[in-house]
């Protein structure tokens, strides 16, 4: 038995998402690049790269990741290039996407190779958090001035737009695409490409991937575009947990179920987002899963079980792929999580332990 904590592949559960990609980009015609920046495991991109297209980056090393572990189509982007990246990032990349026209003039003469994009800022977008929207007020996503991006159309072939935050909401994505459509056409019927990123929710339950499917493919008939998709939660979304176990059971009031992982270091998104761990829920036995690092708010949140639970017993946090690896920190020490993956026969497989010698090297 593996030792705990660990994150846990499961294979099975990762095709499914798979062949639902696989399904959308058959119907639309739409190609389909993982988004390192939410998952970047390269140890299941075997199990990935048959039924995705490529890999997109937001930085130099998720950009030679994506190259050398993933392979296929390569897109760059970042937020600010710096002149010591920009040749090393061209080295690497099929499509670099610029964040402002200014970095797309800075590197015109260096980037003039290859196919080049700018990021597109609508200005809408659908997260419900002030941190994470890209169209905030002053925002420093993209550019949004049409007679500004037209002034520089023929330096670029296609345009990058990312506005969707777990978007469950077929109806609201169409609506927001038409409203692309309509404000930017000047623009778009100028290109060859259109990227429109991530955070579709497409491979949740339920969700009308078919009509998603149709309506991407006729909007790159409309405008005559290669349609990419940046999926990153919908790549790996439900196919990953994070195996812990628990250390110490304390009552203060509230039962408390202390275990060997920490959300500061090892699901960082749940302490920035304030939001709860998906943790079991069936039972009459109510604990909060508490992490083992000496910040007071390390809480997975609030579980259930059917029995009362005792030092050793293992809990499952599900849902544990997407933000969390490419997050994990040492804060307190706290040994990293191993990373195993479950092959399609049940067994798993250990692939990675990290060890003391791994915290120092992290230092200096």
């Amino acid at each position: 038995m593996i030792p705990t904590p660990y994150y846990l592949i499961d294979k099975a559960r990762l095709l499914e998402n798979m062949r639902k990609i696989e399904r959308l980009r058959q119907r639309s015609g739409a190609k389909a690049l993982l988004a390192l920046k939410c998952f970047a495991t390269w140890s299941a991109f075997d199990t990935m790269r048959d039924y995705m297209d490529g890999t997109t980056s937001s930085s130099l090393f998720e950009l030679r990741l994506g190259r050398e572990k993933f392979g296929k189509e390569t897109h760059a982007y970042s937020v600010a290039w710096s002149d010591r990246e920009i040749d090393e990032a061209i080295s690497y990349a099929d499509k670099i996407i610029f964040n402002t026209v200014g970095q797309l003039e800075r590197f015109d003469t260096q980037s003039a190779g290859i196919q080049r994009g700018l990021r597109l800022n609508p200005r809408f977008s659908t997260s419900g958090f002030d941190l994470a929207d890209p169209a905030r007020p002053f925002s420093r996503l993209g550019e949004w001035d049409v007679a500004k991006i037209m002034g520089v159309i023929d330096k670029i072939t296609g345009v990058m737009i990312h506005y969707n935050c777990e978007n469950r909401d077929f109806a609201l994505f169409d609506q927001q695409l038409t409203r692309i459509e309509d404000e930017f056409a000047p623009v778009l019927e100028k290109l060859d490409w259109v990227s429109l990123g991530g955070g579709i929710h497409f491979t949740g339950e339920g969700y009308p991937l078919d009509d998603l499917a149709d309506r991407l493919r006729a909007f790159s008939e409309r405008f005559g575009v290669q349609v990419y998709l940046e999926p990153g939660e919908a790549s790996i979304t439900n196919s990953t947990t994070l195996e812990v176990s628990v250390l110490d059971i304390l009552d203060n009031g509230k039962q408390l179920a202390i275990v060997d992982s920490s959300i500061e270091a090892h699901m960082l998104d749940l302490l920035i987002y304030r939001e709860n761990a998906k943790l079991p829920q069936e039972g009459e036995h109510a604990y909060q899963i508490c992490g083992k690092s000496c910040l007071a708010g390390d809480i997975f949140g609030d579980a259930r079980f059917p029995a009362p639970l005792s030092v050793g017993d293992r809990i499952s946090v599900r849902d544990a792929a997407g933000y969390t690896m490419v997050k994990k920190n040492w804060f307190n020490g706290v040994n990293m999580p191993a990373i195993a993956i479950r092959e399609l026969d049940g067994t798993e497989r250990l692939v990675r332990e990290f060890t003391f010698e791994d915290y120092l090297s992290s230092l200096s």
